[in-house]
């Protein structure tokens, strides 16, 4: 049976085993009130950066804290290429469900984007609390998964800001993922460092649009023979990455 992970803030790149641990916050409420870790377990422990370290629990502190000695302490290489999921906005009911799938299949980074034909939109307080729950979103589907690396959310775009963004970051490759592209994923040349993958919303992304993706750099590709939710596509294209490159 695999240990339990949690996401630990004294966990660092340069923690040696033989070093006490302390897992306090809401993770330490996690591991001691609704996991009922106890003295003796042992628990994997994760920074969120690429750091894992297996430990054992030696003290329980109340109902929220607990401290583990480091028995082994690894660092995680990146995966290559890096893949950045350029997530058009869901449907509320869709939102996270969205992020929660990518993270799992392996995605390191997300750009919410306000395409053209979104129809949901963030705007005024709502950015800062959409942004906040794919960032909660990709942690706990990080956790679920196993994964010694929790992807980060960005500020979100619109198309104008996502141009731009493609055009600034030359070494990287863009994939549109575009029902009507005539190239399949697994003809593209995936030989980068960094990958875009572009996902848009449920009414597809208009033409004007996509041309301005495809003039900024990006590739139209589809994913098969069937067309796939927003929510579920960049899950879909990870999985097939993960195949077609060295990332698994």
């Amino acid at each position: 049976m695999s240990l339990p992970v949690f996401l630990c803030e004294a966990l660092t790149g340069r923690t040696r085993p033989g070093e006490t641990l302390a897992l306090d916050g809401a993770e330490g409420r996690h591991a001691v009130t609704v996991k009922r870790i106890r003295v003796g377990e042992r628990v994997e422990l994760v920074d969120g950066r690429g750091t894992r370290a297996t430990a054992v629990v030696r003290a329980v502190e109340g109902k929220a804290r607990l401290l583990a000695e480091a028995e082994s302490v690894a660092a995680e290489p990146a995966p290559r290429p890096r893949v950045t999921v350029v997530q058009a906005l869901p449907k509320a009911e869709r939102s996270e469900l969205a992020i929660d799938l990518a993270t799992q299949a392996g995605a390191d980074a997300f750009v919410p984007w306000q395409a053209e034909r979104c129809v949901a939109r963030w705007t005024g307080a709502k950015e800062a609390k959409g942004r906040a729950k794919w960032q909660a979103a990709a942690r706990e589907a990080a956790k679920q998964a196993r994964r010694a690396r929790v992807p980060l959310v960005a500020e979100p775009v619109d198309t104008d800001a996502l141009v731009r963004m493609l055009r600034s970051d030359g070494a990287a490759r863009a994939l549109l993922l575009h029902e009507e592209a005539a190239a399949p994923l697994a003809s593209c040349d995936l030989d980068a460092e960094h990958l875009y993958l572009i996902v848009g919303p449920e009414g597809g992304v208009g033409e004007r649009e996509a041309e301005r993706l495809r003039e900024a750099g990006a590739a139209p590709v589809r994913l098969g023979p069937e067309v796939v939710r927003t929510a579920s596509a960049a899950m879909v294209a990870l999985a097939a990455l993960g195949v077609l490159t060295p990332r698994w």
